[in-house]
């Protein structure tokens, strides 16, 4: 059999197979003739040809772009809608060894992102940003988008798109042209081949600009939507060649690659316990190792339940309740929409040294008011932690001998004391007396503050006594 040289194969960069689809993994989910699936194509090339894949990070938003962390054997973050440039300015400052690829739609980056990218753009992050332009809201079903042109007709622009209503399409490119900072922008189209060659050819220079240490690189992508547009791909292809090329003309608009000089290294972040004489917060002082060492205090807490139980005014008060100690805290609260009845979870951590983050991902409290939060979290608590659970009896199949557990029904216990609510301070009074973390008197002023009725203050503290009571180890 004769030698032979691979010219064409799938990128080194993409998933062999794409495990994160339930079905044919072998497929992606972009529709026939999308431009995304091109896309991908190219970026995922240049990724290869330079060598860089194990350095990359590549943010992607809401909208169909969504599901490029699915295909990407890279570094991935999925972010909020219209957030990707911010996601991105946070991981190349924090990694500025990494390369950090943001991947948008028009709808994402030209609508709710607008301020997102415009200050990106002018503060001249590294970064390198792909815009697709399609000019469509794609994923959602075909609303009219910053960049739908004059006249289209989409689900919200039954009549046409009008000045007079949507205005004119916006022009991304050139806006961020107008600006100081941006090293290089360029539009490109996928109208044919010769186009997607030289799109190719400038994603590779935009991801070059990064690794040479320049600053901020723009790609808009003119791209066909067949589906959404109602057309058969090889039409919607000729469309963006032939008629979105007018409304938004293929150029360079910024290249300032050869003359831009390298950005310079960032300074090195000061430790932790220097930035309170920094911000003239207190002066410095020098501590005795031996008797921080002796005091020191590092809890990690985490409260988990239903939305009306109680579980973020519960990590309100610690955190309260710490600062009147003169302590290092933070408080992070997450819930869903539902207000009553839907999951909720705090993070609190209290601390005699300096708090690097306020995320608790392992605990060595954790505060289980119900049974999900329990399967959820008790296996991320620390060996040697304490447990709390609200219940008769921990459920069946839940065991861990390396952690401390206190197992009270504690809701009915505050049903018995005079409202079921009050369980969460019941628990709150069953920590205090089993660990050191603060004292009553400060809970106690941090209650007077957040406890607006005289009524539920006299109850939380009946409930805090009763929970020091029924502090019983499982």
């Amino acid at each position: 059999m004769s030698d032979f040289e691979v010219l064409h194969q799938k990128a080194r960069s993409f998933y062999a197979t794409f495990e994160r689809k339930a079905e044919l993994q072998h497929q992606t989910h972009y529709c026939p003739g999308c431009g995304h699936g091109i896309t991908h194509k190219l970026i995922a090339q240049a990724i290869d040809e330079l060598g860089i894949q194990d350095r990359t990070v590549l943010i992607s938003p809401v909208g169909c772009s969504v599901f490029a962390y699915y295909y990407f054997d890279v570094g991935n973050i999925q972010v909020a809608h219209g957030r990707a440039p911010a996601a991105a300015t946070a991981v190349k400052r924090s990694l500025p060894n990494s390369i950090v690829l943001s991947y948008q739609g028009d709808g994402d980056l030209a609508a709710i992102g607008t301020a997102e990218i415009l200050h990106a753009a002018n503060r001249g992050e590294p970064i390198t940003v792909f815009f697709i332009n399609n000019a469509i809201y794609g994923m959602t079903g075909g609303q009219v988008a910053p960049t739908t042109p004059l006249g289209s007709k989409t689900i919200t622009s039954p009549f046409g798109r009008s000045v007079w209503n949507e205005g004119y399409p916006l022009h991304v490119s050139e806006v961020l042209a107008s600006l100081e900072a941006p090293v290089y922008i360029e539009r490109v189209a996928l109208g044919n081949n010769k186009m997607i060659v030289r799109a190719g050819r400038a994603i590779k220079k935009a991801i070059e600009n990064q690794i040479n240490g320049l600053g901020f690189s723009f790609i808009e992508i003119l791209s066909p939507c067949p589906t959404i547009w109602k057309m058969q791909p090889q039409d919607a292809q000729a469309w963006v060649r032939d008629e979105l090329t007018k409304i938004y003309p293929l150029s360079i608009f910024r290249d300032k690659t050869l003359e831009a000089q390298r950005r310079p290294e960032r300074a090195e972040a000061p430790a932790l316990d220097r930035i309170p004489e920094i911000l003239g917060c207190q002066s410095a002082r020098s501590v005795d190792n031996s008797v921080r060492q002796s005091t020191a205090k590092d809890f990690r807490i985490k409260i988990a339940g239903f939305g009306g139980q109680g579980v973020l005014i519960l990590g309100e008060i610690l955190a309260e309740a710490g600062l009147d100690a003169g302590l290092q805290v933070s408080w992070l609260p997450s819930y869903g929409p539902e207000m009553r009845s839907g999951t909720s979870n705090c993070q609190v951590r209290i601390a005699t040294q300096p708090i690097d983050s306020p995320l608790v991902n392992h605990p060595n409290v954790l505060m289980a008011l119900n049974e999900p939060s329990l399967h959820k979290f008790l296996s991320a608590v620390e060996p040697g932690g304490w447990v709390l659970y609200n219940g008769e009896s921990l459920p069946a199949g839940v065991a861990r001998h390396d952690v401390n557990f206190i197992v009270r029904p504690f809701t009915e216990l505050g049903d018995q004391l005079g409202d079921a609510r009050a369980g969460n301070m019941i628990m709150l009074g069953a920590l205090l007396k089993a660990t050191s973390l603060i004292e009553e008197k400060w809970i106690d002023g941090a209650m007077r503050r957040l406890v607006k009725s005289e009524r539920w203050l006299d109850l939380d503290r009946k409930a805090l006594a009763l929970g020091q009571e029924e502090a019983i180890l499982k």
